[in-house]
Protein backbone atom coordinates (compact mmCIF):
# COMPACT_ATOMS: atom_id res chain seq x y z
CA UNK A 1 0.00 0.00 0.00
CA UNK A 2 3.02 2.47 1.02
CA UNK A 3 4.61 2.07 -2.29
CA UNK A 4 1.79 2.09 -5.02
CA UNK A 5 0.39 4.93 -2.91
CA UNK A 6 3.35 6.92 -3.82
CA UNK A 7 4.25 5.04 -7.05
CA UNK A 8 7.47 3.89 -5.43
CA UNK A 9 9.39 0.79 -7.13
CA UNK A 10 11.00 0.11 -3.55
CA UNK A 11 11.49 1.41 -0.25
CA UNK A 12 13.04 5.37 0.35
CA UNK A 13 15.27 6.32 3.33
CA UNK A 14 16.54 2.92 4.51
CA UNK A 15 19.66 2.10 4.97
CA UNK A 16 19.96 -0.59 2.23
CA UNK A 17 20.82 1.76 -0.27
CA UNK A 18 24.22 0.34 -2.16
CA UNK A 19 27.05 2.86 -1.82
CA UNK A 20 27.94 3.54 -5.09
CA UNK A 21 23.91 4.67 -5.97
CA UNK A 22 24.75 7.47 -2.44
CA UNK A 23 24.35 11.06 -3.42
CA UNK A 24 27.56 12.58 -3.67
CA UNK A 25 27.24 15.53 -1.08
CA UNK A 26 30.43 17.90 -0.67
CA UNK A 27 30.61 17.16 3.16
CA UNK A 28 30.83 13.41 2.12
CA UNK A 29 33.15 13.74 -0.85
CA UNK A 30 35.58 15.31 1.27
CA UNK A 31 35.69 12.93 3.89
CA UNK A 32 35.65 10.33 0.88
CA UNK A 33 38.78 12.18 0.17
CA UNK A 34 40.56 12.46 3.41
CA UNK A 35 39.95 8.71 4.01
CA UNK A 36 41.09 7.22 1.04
CA UNK A 37 44.44 9.81 1.46
CA UNK A 38 44.58 7.85 5.34
CA UNK A 39 45.12 4.78 3.14
CA UNK A 40 47.39 5.53 0.77
CA UNK A 41 49.64 7.20 2.91
CA UNK A 42 49.08 4.56 5.74
CA UNK A 43 48.04 7.46 8.00
CA UNK A 44 46.47 7.98 11.68
CA UNK A 45 43.35 9.75 11.29
CA UNK A 46 40.91 10.65 13.48
CA UNK A 47 36.88 11.35 12.18
CA UNK A 48 34.57 13.16 14.16
CA UNK A 49 30.32 13.65 13.63
CA UNK A 50 26.79 13.93 15.40
CA UNK A 51 25.46 10.65 15.54
CA UNK A 52 23.45 10.22 12.48
CA UNK A 53 26.04 12.59 10.26
CA UNK A 54 26.73 9.84 8.42
CA UNK A 55 30.37 8.23 9.13
CA UNK A 56 29.82 4.53 9.43
CA UNK A 57 28.37 5.26 5.93
CA UNK A 58 31.00 6.71 4.77
CA UNK A 59 33.38 3.91 6.18
CA UNK A 60 31.21 1.08 4.56
CA UNK A 61 32.01 3.24 1.05
CA UNK A 62 35.55 2.92 2.27
CA UNK A 63 35.66 -0.98 2.91
CA UNK A 64 33.68 -1.23 -1.01
CA UNK A 65 35.82 1.06 -2.95
CA UNK A 66 39.19 -0.82 -1.07
CA UNK A 67 40.99 -3.36 -3.46
CA UNK A 68 40.52 -6.08 -1.22
CA UNK A 69 43.70 -8.35 -3.14
CA UNK A 70 45.82 -5.29 -1.32
CA UNK A 71 43.83 -4.34 2.06
CA UNK A 72 42.50 -5.86 4.61
CA UNK A 73 39.75 -4.04 6.69
CA UNK A 74 38.99 -4.70 10.32
CA UNK A 75 36.16 -2.85 11.97
CA UNK A 76 35.87 -2.53 15.21
CA UNK A 77 32.96 -0.70 17.33
CA UNK A 78 32.86 -1.89 21.14
CA UNK A 79 32.61 0.68 23.78
CA UNK A 80 33.34 -1.85 26.80
CA UNK A 81 36.76 -2.38 24.39
CA UNK A 82 39.91 -3.43 26.39
CA UNK A 83 43.59 -4.10 24.81
CA UNK A 84 42.97 -8.04 25.37
CA UNK A 85 39.75 -7.85 23.33
CA UNK A 86 41.39 -5.42 20.98
CA UNK A 87 44.04 -7.64 20.15
CA UNK A 88 41.42 -10.50 20.09
CA UNK A 89 38.91 -9.13 18.16
CA UNK A 90 41.44 -8.23 15.17
CA UNK A 91 42.89 -11.67 15.54
CA UNK A 92 39.50 -13.21 14.98
CA UNK A 93 39.04 -11.16 12.18
CA UNK A 94 42.24 -12.43 10.61
CA UNK A 95 40.67 -15.64 10.78
CA UNK A 96 44.51 -16.21 13.15
CA UNK A 97 44.65 -18.04 16.27
CA UNK A 98 43.81 -16.61 19.22
CA UNK A 99 46.55 -17.12 22.11
CA UNK A 100 45.48 -17.30 25.71
CA UNK A 101 47.99 -14.65 27.02
CA UNK A 102 48.06 -11.05 26.05
CA UNK A 103 51.55 -10.32 25.84
CA UNK A 104 51.84 -12.94 23.15
CA UNK A 105 48.22 -11.68 21.40
CA UNK A 106 50.19 -8.33 21.11
CA UNK A 107 53.05 -10.49 19.57
CA UNK A 108 50.92 -12.16 17.33
CA UNK A 109 49.14 -9.17 16.27
CA UNK A 110 52.36 -7.50 15.15
CA UNK A 111 53.80 -10.21 13.50
CA UNK A 112 50.61 -10.45 11.47
CA UNK A 113 50.67 -7.06 10.51
CA UNK A 114 54.18 -6.72 9.72
CA UNK A 115 53.97 -10.42 7.77
CA UNK A 116 51.24 -8.97 5.78
CA UNK A 117 53.03 -6.10 4.81
CA UNK A 118 56.36 -7.16 4.10
CA UNK A 119 55.77 -10.90 2.41
CA UNK A 120 52.29 -10.43 1.14
CA UNK A 121 51.96 -6.79 -0.18
CA UNK A 122 48.76 -6.36 1.82
CA UNK A 123 48.15 -3.07 3.78
CA UNK A 124 45.83 -3.80 7.11
CA UNK A 125 43.26 -0.96 8.02
CA UNK A 126 42.03 -0.96 11.04
CA UNK A 127 38.91 1.10 12.11
CA UNK A 128 37.73 1.68 15.82
CA UNK A 129 34.66 3.40 16.13
CA UNK A 130 32.30 4.74 19.07
CA UNK A 131 35.78 5.76 20.41
CA UNK A 132 34.48 8.38 22.29
CA UNK A 133 33.47 6.17 24.73
CA UNK A 134 36.67 4.13 24.96
CA UNK A 135 38.25 3.99 28.08
CA UNK A 136 41.63 5.59 28.81
CA UNK A 137 43.84 2.94 28.62
CA UNK A 138 42.54 1.76 25.52
CA UNK A 139 43.25 5.00 23.89
CA UNK A 140 46.56 4.56 25.26
CA UNK A 141 46.79 1.40 23.98
CA UNK A 142 46.40 3.06 20.48
CA UNK A 143 49.40 4.92 20.85
CA UNK A 144 51.93 1.60 21.33
CA UNK A 145 49.83 0.55 18.74
CA UNK A 146 50.96 3.36 16.23
CA UNK A 147 54.57 3.18 18.31
CA UNK A 148 55.96 0.05 15.93
CA UNK A 149 56.89 0.95 12.50
CA UNK A 150 58.71 -0.53 9.67
CA UNK A 151 61.51 1.44 8.07
CA UNK A 152 59.68 5.01 9.15
CA UNK A 153 56.35 3.64 7.07
CA UNK A 154 53.74 2.59 8.93
CA UNK A 155 52.44 -0.59 7.61
CA UNK A 156 48.81 0.57 8.64
CA UNK A 157 46.11 2.37 8.33
CA UNK A 158 44.55 3.24 12.17
CA UNK A 159 41.53 5.66 11.87
CA UNK A 160 39.38 6.49 15.13
CA UNK A 161 35.89 7.53 14.26
CA UNK A 162 33.68 8.78 16.87
CA UNK A 163 31.16 11.98 17.94
CA UNK A 164 32.50 15.10 18.42
CA UNK A 165 33.52 14.51 22.25
CA UNK A 166 36.39 12.47 21.11
CA UNK A 167 38.06 15.60 19.99
CA UNK A 168 37.51 16.94 23.59
CA UNK A 169 38.90 13.84 25.48
CA UNK A 170 42.02 14.21 23.23
CA UNK A 171 43.04 17.41 23.99
CA UNK A 172 43.48 16.16 27.69
CA UNK A 173 47.45 16.79 28.55
CA UNK A 174 47.43 12.71 28.91
CA UNK A 175 46.69 11.77 25.55
CA UNK A 176 48.81 14.58 24.04
CA UNK A 177 51.01 11.38 22.65
CA UNK A 178 48.31 10.39 20.73
CA UNK A 179 47.04 13.58 19.31
CA UNK A 180 50.52 14.56 17.79
CA UNK A 181 50.43 11.48 15.96
CA UNK A 182 47.01 12.19 14.21
CA UNK A 183 48.23 13.16 10.58
CA UNK A 184 44.21 13.40 8.80
CA UNK A 185 41.15 14.52 10.95
CA UNK A 186 37.93 15.60 9.95
CA UNK A 187 34.51 16.40 11.33
CA UNK A 188 31.30 15.46 9.11
CA UNK A 189 28.70 18.33 10.16
CA UNK A 190 25.02 17.98 9.03
CA UNK A 191 23.80 18.80 5.49
CA UNK A 192 22.53 22.90 5.03
CA UNK A 193 18.39 22.95 3.20
CA UNK A 194 19.98 22.53 0.11
CA UNK A 195 21.80 19.84 0.71
CA UNK A 196 18.96 18.15 2.65
CA UNK A 197 16.48 18.83 -0.08
CA UNK A 198 18.80 17.37 -2.63
CA UNK A 199 19.09 14.06 -0.36
CA UNK A 200 15.42 14.01 -0.19
CA UNK A 201 14.97 14.63 -4.14
CA UNK A 202 17.87 11.66 -4.58
CA UNK A 203 16.53 9.49 -2.34
CA UNK A 204 12.94 9.55 -3.88
CA UNK A 205 13.89 9.37 -7.29
CA UNK A 206 15.98 6.08 -6.21
CA UNK A 207 12.81 4.68 -5.38
CA UNK A 208 11.33 5.36 -8.33
CA UNK A 209 9.39 8.42 -8.09
CA UNK A 210 8.12 10.28 -10.98
CA UNK A 211 6.45 13.29 -9.64
CA UNK A 212 6.90 15.84 -6.42
CA UNK A 213 6.39 14.30 -2.79
CA UNK A 214 7.26 16.82 -0.16
CA UNK A 215 6.81 20.36 -0.88
CA UNK A 216 9.40 22.90 0.03
CA UNK A 217 7.81 24.18 3.05
CA UNK A 218 8.15 20.40 4.47
CA UNK A 219 11.80 20.09 3.30
CA UNK A 220 12.18 23.20 5.03
CA UNK A 221 10.79 21.91 8.13
CA UNK A 222 12.83 18.72 7.88
CA UNK A 223 16.10 20.42 7.51
CA UNK A 224 15.37 22.37 10.78
CA UNK A 225 14.36 19.48 12.47
CA UNK A 226 16.97 17.01 11.32
CA UNK A 227 19.71 19.29 11.69
CA UNK A 228 20.76 17.61 8.49
CA UNK A 229 21.65 14.96 9.54
CA UNK A 230 21.36 12.13 7.05
CA UNK A 231 20.11 9.54 9.65
CA UNK A 232 17.27 11.62 11.11
CA UNK A 233 16.46 12.89 7.94
CA UNK A 234 15.81 8.99 7.00
CA UNK A 235 13.41 8.86 10.30
CA UNK A 236 11.66 11.65 9.58
CA UNK A 237 10.84 11.54 6.09
CA UNK A 238 9.84 7.79 6.23
CA UNK A 239 7.33 8.34 9.30
CA UNK A 240 5.98 11.77 6.93
CA UNK A 241 5.44 9.16 4.23
CA UNK A 242 3.24 7.10 6.34
CA UNK A 243 1.66 9.43 7.92
CA UNK A 244 0.50 10.89 4.11
CA UNK A 245 -0.42 7.47 3.39
CA UNK A 246 -2.24 6.94 6.11
CA UNK A 247 -4.14 10.26 5.18
CA UNK A 248 -4.42 9.72 1.74
CA UNK A 249 -2.11 12.80 0.40
CA UNK A 250 -0.58 12.75 -2.10
CA UNK A 251 2.11 15.15 -1.26
CA UNK A 252 3.79 15.57 1.81
CA UNK A 253 3.02 19.33 3.62
CA UNK A 254 4.56 21.31 6.51
CA UNK A 255 1.51 20.09 8.50
CA UNK A 256 2.63 16.16 7.74
CA UNK A 257 5.81 16.64 8.97
CA UNK A 258 4.82 18.52 12.52
CA UNK A 259 2.82 15.41 12.84
CA UNK A 260 5.38 13.18 11.90
CA UNK A 261 7.67 14.57 14.21
CA UNK A 262 5.53 15.14 17.48
CA UNK A 263 4.93 11.47 16.51
CA UNK A 264 8.66 10.51 17.06
CA UNK A 265 8.72 12.60 19.57
CA UNK A 266 6.19 10.50 21.59
CA UNK A 267 7.26 7.07 20.62
CA UNK A 268 10.98 7.51 20.72
CA UNK A 269 11.76 10.69 23.13
CA UNK A 270 12.37 12.21 18.75
CA UNK A 271 16.29 11.24 19.95
CA UNK A 272 17.13 11.00 16.08
CA UNK A 273 15.01 14.34 15.66
CA UNK A 274 16.07 17.94 17.01
CA UNK A 275 12.48 19.38 18.33
CA UNK A 276 11.26 23.21 18.23
CA UNK A 277 9.41 22.70 21.32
Amino acid sequence: MFLEHFGFTRRPFTREMPTEALLAMPPFEELAVRLQYMVTSRAFGLVTGEVGSGKTTALRALYDQLDKVRHRFIYIADSSLNPRAFYRDVLDQLDLPVPYHSREMKRQFEQAILTAYQQEGKQTVIVLDEAHLLSAKMLQEVRFILNFHLDAAAPLTFILVGQAELRGMLRLKSFEAIVQRVQMRYHLAGLDQEGVAAYIEHHLRYAGATRPIFAEQAVQAIATLTRGLPRMINNLAAACLLDACSRGQALVDEATVQRAAAELQETTGLAAVGSPW
